[in-house]
């Protein structure tokens, strides 16, 4: 789609872009989002691909995520064999379920910046404890777990201006077991559910992430694997208010089917079965 209110692309912003940040402004990496719908409140584009951003640093004590890494490049990325979660990795682009012209525009950090309750790369960064490093037009910088970072459907805790530089995942989380269900009504449809559990190698514990049926992401841990009862109990005690509601589910659906896979999840880490 054309955007027809855009009078100026910067092309070469500097270094630290959020000082040129200015009423009317957007962050261009991929644009598949931006260019997909009318954006009439916008006059200005500030490209962040020019600033050559790494895609993925592997770190002795985890990973680095560039904001601008396109989710073609997280899928191609060689995982060390001692990241057992790293198929988590790929089976989070491929709830994008798009075309490959999208897989190598899209990037991790829009997707994220986005924050539609079925963003597979806030899943992903979620179920694996990361934190984003966010840098203000003052020059400042905070980091935010990414959990606390999605507070509704298509909100978050962004300040104007602000911007997504990177995601870093601890190597603890890089090296734990996972199990996964996502559930979609058609083969190339948007998650209705997206679960994931993780444990720790040789543990007994259970961090459960749901997304993507939820306005925002939720983390339910358990120090000792649930039986099926207390884990049931836990996502019936969700608030009322965090279930989505959209075409392709209600809550009341989107709660089922929470519970039906949650419990496959504890059962296929109980045993074992990766």
């Amino acid at each position: 789609m054309d955007l027809n209110t855009i009078t100026e692309v910067v092309r070469r912003p500097p270094e630290r872009p959020g000082t040129q940040w200015r009423q009317g402004d957007a962050w261009l990496a991929g644009g598949t989002w931006l260019y997909s719908t009318e954006q009439p409140d916008l006059r200005r584009l500030l490209d962040l691909t020019a600033l050559g951003w790494e895609p993925l640093v592997p770190r002795d004590d985890g990973l680095e995520i560039g904001a601008t890494c396109t989710i073609r490049e997280l899928y191609a990325f060689p995982w060390p064999l001692s990241w057992t979660a790293g198929d988590l990795f790929r089976r989070s682009c491929e709830a994008f379920l798009s075309s490959f012209k999208v897989w190598n525009a899209a990037t991790v950090g829009g997707n994220i910046c986005l924050s539609l309750p079925a963003g597979p790369m806030i899943t992903l960064t979620v179920a694996l404890q990361a934190r984003y490093e966010l840098w203000a037009p003052d020059g400042s910088v905070r980091f935010v777990d990414a959990l606390d970072f999605v507070t509704g459907d298509h909100r978050n805790v962004l300040a104007p201006g602000e911007i997504l530089r990177r995601v870093v995942v601890p190597g603890h989380a890089l090296r734990r077991r996972t199990a996964h269900r996502r559930f979609t009504l058609t083969r190339l449809g948007r998650s209705t559910v997206f679960l994931v559990g993780t444990q720790r190698p040789g543990g007994n514990d259970l961090l459960l992430t749901v997304s993507a049926g939820t306005v925002r992401p939720v983390r339910i841990a358990y120090g000792s694997l649930p039986d099926a009862r207390t884990l049931r109990q836990s996502i019936d005690d969700l608030p009322a208010d965090v279930w989505f509601a959209d075409p392709n589910g209600t809550p009341d659906h989107r709660r089922h089917l929470t519970r039906h896979f949650a419990e496959e999840i504890r059962h296929e880490l109980m045993a074992g079965d990766l």
